[in-house]
């Protein structure tokens, strides 16, 4: 049996002085082989117990702009028989084959590089062949062809690769791309490293599809890797660094939209490594506020209570803490914060050691004396809030609480709330946080209370710049070129952080932005101009963080509005009716799905009908968001909110956690590119037709294969759309103002 294998790689760059591997051009003339697999993709062999991929290991060292990407590609062959492959691996224009080996082969194991046009050839043969546009997708790339080698039966093989470029930069950003397919049924995982070198010190680094890990080695060195949890992600691998001197670095990526009169931004910001001169930083003032009702007895209150005495053992000899714990009442360690000596914080072990759990909750007059105290000067002040119930003491309401917060917080603190069980206020909890430049953390059953609040402990390490306030762009008439700055209010920055900002701008002159704030104890303003001359649709994944940025921030605002509502109150739709119209336009233009608007997904949603819709959508928002504030139903959902609001990386499987506290996700939606498709009647529909698709006539019928099709994918892949014609099945879709419909071809 022979197998046809595809990997993907990078971006078009130019060429690396390096050996290449020898070339065999008889690969390049030879006709493909009859079974096919793409490990990105959907498998194309006809064979009835193909070779299978099971895992990709992916290695990245840069050096500067100098990029090496090594691959270990993963085989197992399920068969009786020996089975001999061909491996398709896509790579970057100009690239150079660095090594090509695998386990048993020759002594020479050859490979030729084919250019764009010849690989372009061989993809649109393997949709001739195989009926199947899936590496479509994959277009504009060139392409590795290699020589054949066994696999043996019932046994594995480790294919190894690797090819050398150079990355394009943007001012103080390298950018980085591993192609992959975005298609949801893609399980396959990858596990990718990369380590980062720079002659200038890194600033930052920055993932819009996966989830970071980030290891500094030294002012010039990063080593990054994908979590475990996202290595099933789907869709490219996309890595961003910044490098820069003292201060802040900064660059813009940019989506243009004609629609807003200009685009879509993301702002991303990163801070050097702390300086040598440790004079330079901000201390920190930490007040933890523990709740030792009645409720916390047991393993809580001795997690709790070591939880505490962690953070005060990590503070500097020059930052402060307080103790505050309350159930009826409320006692309190010092008066005011004391600095962290050794005789502070045995008081500290001593006032804990001799408290036991008891009482009720009375959350409001904690809350009053955590933030009244008299900050120490030139610190950052901040409150760890920890409670694992509803308020039953004193001032019950939750509007009450919640604007303590807001105005009756006169030093400005910092508040981070810590929900530990599921038998809490939990949009109480989010809002005092949110409206504090904090950050909720909920301690779900069965997690250690010591171990999350040591992870926000650490999070908090080294304030670099406290109160950032961005002046924003405007034009030469004085007006806003910049909106919906997402967030609103930006939290503090610290150590190994970076500042994710995403809004819409109008024009194409460039952006000019002014970053003020405490940097290291010092008032500073940076400012930075981009140009817009680099915007483009391949930043696809800009648009989609705004816009699920703002369907969190929309949902927020209902589920606030439902604080304190008479029991059996039933609010109405009209309150709310311009909130709800605009979650649903964001979640449908752009694929995004939540809880409340998962119905969109289902097949018997029509879309065309608005009040239906509405009323569907606001039922949910009404007995889910605004009614069910405690319990497991209403922490997840201020869990998933809270996520939503501060998202930085795609979430193409709209994945979310359920009132069981399970991750679930939606299938009938796919992410392509810049376009969303939802599965109706077996046909994908481009978004943008969802609402009249029943009765839509398309201009054109394109069969795949066909030479029409091959001129719409040239087009696509222009435009840096070539996915939109990857998915299996009809695909209804909106191309430059012309509905066509993509029909597969017949067996």
């Amino acid at each position: 049996m022979r197998l046809l294998l595809s990997l993907f790689a990078l971006c078009a760059v130019p060429l690396l002085a390096q050996a290449p591997v020898q070339p065999d051009m008889r690969l390049s003339a030879r006709p493909l082989h009859a079974n096919a697999i793409v490990p990105q993709a959907r498998n194309f062999s006809a064979a009835p117990q193909p070779v299978q991929i099971t895992g990709v290991n992916v290695q990245i060292k840069v050096v500067d702009q100098a990029a090496t990407t090594s691959l270990v590609i993963k085989l197992h062959n399920p068969g009786r028989a020996m089975a001999e492959a061909e491996m398709l691996l896509p790579v970057p224009m100009g690239c150079v084959i660095g090594r090509f080996d695998f386990d048993g082969a020759g002594a020479e194991p050859s490979a030729v590089l084919l250019p764009v046009v010849e690989a372009r050839r061989i993809y649109d043969d393997i949709v001739r062949r195989y009926k199947d546009p899936a590496i479509m997708q994959f277009s504009g790339l060139s392409l590795v062809r290699t020589s054949v080698f066994p696999v043996p039966a019932g046994g594995n093989q480790e294919i190894r690769f690797s090819y050398d470029h150079v990355l394009p930069a943007n001012g103080a950003r390298v950018d980085y791309e591993l192609p992959r397919s975005e298609a949801l049924s893609y399980r396959i995982p990858w596990a990718i490293h990369a380590t980062l070198n720079s002659t200038r010190p890194i600033a930052g680094v920055y993932s819009p599809s996966h989830e970071l890990n980030t290891e500094r080695k030294s002012d010039q060195v990063l080593r990054v890797s994908v979590t475990e949890k996202s290595r099933l992600d789907p869709g490219p691998f996309r890595l961003s660094y910044l490098v820069g001197g003292e201060g802040v670095a900064a660059s813009l990526f940019a989506y243009p939209d004609p629609k807003v009169g200009g685009g879509y931004f993301l702002m991303i910001a990163g801070l050097p490594p702390r300086p040598a001169d440790s004079k330079r930083r901000i201390p920190r003032e930490v007040t933890i506020v523990l709740d030792r009702s009645g409720s916390m007895a047991g393993d809580k209150w001795k997690q709790a209570r070591a939880a505490a005495l962690q953070v005060i053992a990590g503070l500097a000899e020059d930052e402060h803490f307080n103790v505050i714990a309350y159930s009826d009442q409320v006692d309190t360690l010092f008066a005011v914060p004391m600095p962290r000596t050794e005789v502070n914080e045995k008081s500290a072990r001593t006032f804990l050691s001799n408290l036991r759990p008891l009482g009720g909750t009375n959350i409001h007059d904690a809350l009053i004396e955590a933030l009244r105290q008299k900050p120490v000067a030139d610190s950052l002040p901040m409150v760890l809030f920890l409670t694992d119930g509803l308020p039953t003491i004193g001032n019950t309401g939750e509007k009450a609480i919640r604007e303590l917060a807001v105005n009756h917080n006169p030093h400005a603190r910092r508040v981070f709330t810590f929900g530990v069980g599921v038998d809490v206020n939990a949009p109480l909890l989010e809002a005092i946080s949110d409206t504090t430049r904090g950050s909720p953390t909920f301690v779900l059953p069965g997690e250690d209370v010591e171990i999350k609040v040591a992870d926000v402990a650490r999070r908090l390490h080294g304030p670099v710049m406290a109160s950032p306030e961005l002046a924003l762009p405007r034009d030469g008439a004085g007006g806003v070129r910049v909106t919906e700055v997402l967030p609103g209010t930006m939290a503090d920055l610290y150590e190994g952080e970076q500042l994710v900002l995403l809004g819409r701008y109008t024009g194409d002159a460039p952006l000019e932005f002014s970053l003020k704030g405490n940097y290291l104890g010092t008032p500073r303003e940076f400012k930075f101009t981009f140009a817009l001359d680099n915007a483009t649709t391949r930043n696809s994944f800009v648009p989609r963080l705004w816009a699920g940025r703002k369907v969190g921030m929309l949902v927020d605002a209902i589920r606030q509005a439902g604080a304190d509502l008479p029991l059996g109150a039933q609010p109405g739709i009209n309150a709310y009716r311009e909130l709800i119209d605009e979650i649903i336009r964001l979640s449908t233009e752009f694929g995004i799905l939540t809880e409340y608007t998962a119905f969109l997904a289902l097949e018997g949603t029509d879309l065309s009908k608005k009040e239906d819709v509405q009323v569907a959508a606001w039922n949910n928002l009404r007995a889910r968001g605004q009614q069910q504030r405690t319990g497991s139903a209403g922490v997840s959902q201020s869990a998933n909110n809270d996520e939503m609001k501060k998202q930085h990386k795609e979430n193409k499987r709209n994945e979310w956690m359920d009132d069981k506290l399970n991750r679930v996700s939606v299938g009938k939606v796919q992410q392509a590119n810049d376009r969303a498709f939802f599965e109706r009647g077996g046909r994908w529909v481009d978004s943008r037709l969802l609402d009249r698709a029943a009765q839509i006539k398309p201009a054109r019928e394109i069969t795949v294969g066909t030479p029409e099709y091959t001129a719409l994918v040239e087009k696509l892949e222009n435009q840096g759309r070539a996915s939109c014609v990857s998915l299996e099945g009809e695909i209804l879709l909106l191309v430059d103002g012309e509905i066509v419909l993509i029909k597969p071809a017949k067996n």
